[in-house]
């Protein structure tokens, strides 16, 4: 509590109350004060001599505390607050893998980072794409560790195995059921790391040894040694901002055997620093034997029922972009075969679809169409002749993608003259 008093020059003064001193100063100085002490407070607070300000001022000071023993629930907790500072102090790994869903902004902020940095890092731009399983550097210096290799008696001795993927499969965890690196799997299956692997494909795990392997195993002699590449072959390591598309036109080859060389689908994604194969011209056409023979059957169904050279060019392009003239067994959803006909949508059996003499002439439509008025083919399109080569094939796929068909017409033609 605080009064005012007048002073001779009417002035208001501050003076303490010196009873709401006393009742307060057992409180503030209650832990272990000497009674001495507290005798020169309350001569400090009923009048102190100009020589005894030094000596209050002193008393008023904050004294160091005594030290304590701090009980064992509080100590706990001081130790658990400690450590749990060195793990923020020691949160940041030199290396992140990046998992399903990961951005490299989210990344960042998870290890206290600036996204620029690991961007810089790791040699990427704001554009790039990130995906399951890259190793990403978080510190300077820092470099994802190198593959091991096995030792050359456990290399002879391991054997591999095969393995059929499932839906929902992802290489990463193949590699972990099956106790290897997820680089060994994507060695041993010539794939990168935006392949993309799909239910019933099958993948050598390596050094997966087989149950029925119990009898020993002579070591076979010595082969000579794989005989070099044709000079022909040769690679590529692409750059930023390069298509599968562009690499294959510059170097005079067809998207699909790119594709093929490097096991790679249509939706598969290339990154910068990423070494491609390109393969070697086949019969000037870019088509390796399978697509050549593909090609040849396409052209010859065609000539059998009379279509046009237009409409047989047609067929070669759809057949490109679907399926790279290859008559898969797998595709989006259940399309099958060279041109992904669905056996969901009417156009035959899954064997059926399979059957390339039937799936052709089903493309082709017409009289001699297998599938009669169920599905409609390309000759069964009025008007067909004067529309364009993407529109063409279009009315017949009817695709998600309906421009992708006309990068496909100049090469169908030098297929058709080179093959028909």
């Amino acid at each position: 509590m605080t009064r005012f008093w007048k002073s001779e020059e009417g002035g208001n003064l501050l003076r303490p109350d010196t009873r709401t001193h006393r009742a307060h100063a057992p409180k503030v100085l209650s832990a272990g004060v000497p009674a001495a002490i507290l005798g020169s407070i309350a001569l400090v607070l009923s009048g102190v001599p100009a020589h005894a300000q030094e000596r209050a001022t002193e008393e008023r000071m904050p004294r160091p505390l005594p030290l304590r023993a701090l009980p064992a629930a509080a100590a706990g907790q001081a130790a658990t607050i400690a450590r749990a500072d060195t793990r923020v102090m020691a949160a940041t790994p030199r290396t992140y893998t990046v998992k399903r869903g990961d951005t490299v902004s989210a990344i960042a902020a998870r290890f206290g980072l600036r996204t620029v940095d690991v961007l810089a890092l790791n040699g990427l731009t704001w554009k790039s794409t990130i995906y399951p399983g890259q190793v990403l550097i978080l510190s300077a210096g820092a470099k994802p560790a190198p593959a091991k290799p096995a030792p050359a008696k456990k290399a002879k001795a391991a054997a591999s195995g095969t393995y059929t993927v499932k839906p929902g499969d992802t290489i990463s965890a193949i590699a972990q059921r099956h106790g290897v690196s997820t680089a060994a799997m994507l060695s041993a299956n010539k794939l990168g790391w935006s392949s993309i692997i799909y239910p019933g494909q099958k993948l050598t795990v390596p050094g997966m040894v087989r149950a029925a392997a119990t009898a020993p195993v002579k070591a076979a002699p010595p082969k000579a040694a794989a005989a070099p590449a044709p000079s022909s072959a040769r690679s590529h390591v692409v750059a930023a901002g390069e298509t599968i598309s562009a690499i294959a036109a510059r170097h005079g080859v067809s998207v699909g055997s790119v594709l093929t060389a490097n096991q790679l689908g249509m939706s598969s994604i290339i990154y910068p620093g990423q070494k491609l194969t390109i393969p070697a011209k086949a019969a000037a056409t870019g088509l390796d034997a399978a697509q050549q023979e593909n090609a040849r059957l396409i052209i010859r169904i065609g000539r059998e029922l009379g279509v046009p050279d237009r409409g047989i060019a047609i067929a070669l392009g759809t057949a490109m972009q679907e399926s790279w003239i290859r008559n898969l067994d797998w595709g989006d959803r259940d399309s099958l075969g060279l041109f992904q006909q669905r056996p969901s949508t009417g156009w035959g059996t899954a064997a059926q679809i399979r059957d390339r003499v039937r799936s052709i002439k089903a493309f082709y439509g017409g009289p001699s169409d297998p599938n009669g008025s169920r599905t409609r083919g390309l000759l069964d399109i009025p008007g067909w002749r004067n529309m364009t080569f993407a529109q063409a094939a279009q009315a017949v796929q009817i695709s998600a993608y309906p421009d992708r068909y006309a990068r496909w017409e100049k090469p169908a033609y030098a297929w058709l003259a080179a093959l028909g």
